[in-house]
């Protein structure tokens, strides 16, 4: 049995196993909405929208490959506890779309970014997604999924929409001052050297939002890995613009990115591993890389840096964030 079989007799059984099952019901009024979600991205935002009004179930958790991703009964087990599912959409979650398809039926099942991101803010691209999914590498768009949250927890718990407002409102503020932030701090690299290459194409909406050009050594999706033509093609563009450094990321395996590094060697061009970023998947729990602005804010630092700029001050906006993860010291004083 080839593997296309396989995944989808994976995902029969799973469908069956929703059919045959009820959900668990609504919770009590005054006890957290249950809000189930994919990707922590999704995640950091329902939770600080909902606050105490909602706790939040994660599927995929750091370093898990969203696009490679495959549902297990445990997952199915999980969403019949929802009271409601958050998800990405635009064939990000893969195969699990299938599944979320089915709960949709239901229970309230939301694809944050087509309900939220209007259309000709998107990125077409020429593969078999139609559209980038990395929609979060923009902050700007990223925000815009707020309201959505909001909105559908609103719905679920109406005893909570003051506090879902003033956190909305709030978490709104912080996104609006990281986004000019990211800008600001992107221009400060020299512009011979803005460059960013990366493992695949996962940060074309972070490339066009903050004037960056990225070349991912494979496309959008991560189901097969570059070959030897790609390799030799970007250690030819990597030399020729003599970028310093390039960039692992945290949900793909390194070995394509080191090829390049060694072609590029070779040629008599030194580049070096400009550190890990993150793109499909935050950081752990427990750590700033492990919340929405700390991913953004991590992989700027760490791009700006590699790449010959220097980070701006972050804005007192961010000030109860960046003092919370101890890097309070980053914040200007004005």
């Amino acid at each position: 049995m080839n593997r296309c079989s396989i995944r989808h007799n994976a995902v029969t059984v799973l469908a069956a196993a929703i059919v045959l099952s009820a959900p668990a019901g609504a919770a009590a009024e005054n006890a957290p909405i249950n809000a189930v979600v994919t990707i922590g991205m999704i995640g950091d935002v329902v939770a600080n929208v909902g606050g105490d009004c909602v706790a939040v179930t994660q599927i995929m958790g750091a370093g898990v490959d969203p696009h490679l991703y495959q549902a297990s009964a445990r997952d199915v087990r999980t969403f019949q506890e929802a009271d409601v599912i958050f998800f990405s959409g635009y064939s990000l979650e893969g195969q699990l779309g299938d599944v979320l398809d089915r709960f949709s039926e239901i229970t309230p099942t939301v694809a944050v970014s087509p309900a939220s991101i209007d259309p000709a803010n998107l990125i077409t691209v020429a593969d078999v997604y139609g559209i980038d999914p990395h929609l979060w590498m923009d902050v700007s768009l990223w925000a815009e999924i707020a309201p959505t949250i909001a909105s559908t927890l609103t719905e679920i718990r109406p005893g909570c929409a003051e506090t879902i407002e003033a956190n909305g409102a709030a978490y709104g503020e912080a996104l609006a001052a990281l986004h000019p932030w990211v800008e600001g701090s992107i221009a400060t690299i020299p512009e011979g050297q803005r460059m960013l290459v990366t493992a695949h194409d996962a940060f074309g909406y972070y490339g066009r939002a903050y004037g960056i050009e990225v070349v991912g050594i494979q496309g959008i999706s991560t189901e097969s890995e570059a070959g030897v033509a790609d390799i030799r093609e970007m250690a030819d563009v990597v030399t020729d613009r003599g970028v310093p450094a390039v960039f692992i990321e945290s949900t793909i395996n390194p070995r394509t990115v080191q090829a390049v590094i060694d072609a590029a060697r070779e040629r008599g061009h030194e580049v070096e591993i400009g550190g890990e970023l993150y793109s499909d998947a935050m950081g752990d729990d427990g750590t700033a890389g492990g919340t929405y602005i700390g991913m953004i804010y991590e992989n700027t630092v760490s791009i700006v840096e590699a790449l010959g700029g220097t980070p701006l001050p972050l804005p007192a906006a961010l000030a109860d964030w960046a003092e919370r993860w101890d890097v309070a010291t980053a914040v200007a004083t004005e």
